[in-house]
């Protein structure tokens, strides 16, 4: 009868074992897939920051410039600065769009930055408003 319990109980140590390395690696997957969601962010998060500096470029440009003011709505604008801003927000921004809209009786200015970042369909934007005034 003793030779009977001892049968049974053979193999439960490597179940143990299986399962143990099953729970672990399950453990270590799940910390790689928080690492990929958290470079992403990290992206994401570098993305947002460039859009903001590149906004605020653009308004402290037009706040030196503020005679041209109307020069400065995109598309269409014609002032001299403004090709150079579009160039480096298509160069720093994935699929970007800017549009820049000026209402020259209230010093009133909204950019806007839209970019697509890799590896995604959702478009990010993202918007300033501001009030240009006169020296």
């Amino acid at each position: 009868m003793h030779t009977i319990g001892r049968k049974r109980e053979q193999g439960v140590m490597l179940l143990e074992a299986l399962i143990g390395i099953l729970i672990f690696s399950l453990g270590i997957l799940s910390m790689v897939a928080m690492q990929g969601l958290a470079i992403g962010y990290t992206a994401d998060a570098k993305y947002r920051s460039d859009a903001s500096f590149l906004a605020n470029e653009i308004i402290s440009t037009m706040w030196m410039d503020s005679a041209n003011m109307a020069n400065y709505a995109y598309p269409g604008g014609t002032a001299t600065p403004l090709a150079a801003w579009v160039t480096r927000v298509t160069t720093i921004l994935p699929q970007a769009d800017a549009a820049i809209t000026v209402d020259t009786a209230t010093g009133a200015v909204d950019v806007t930055l839209r970019w697509t970042p890799p590896n995604s369909a959702e478009t990010r934007s993202y918007r300033t408003l501001s009030v240009v005034s006169g020296p």
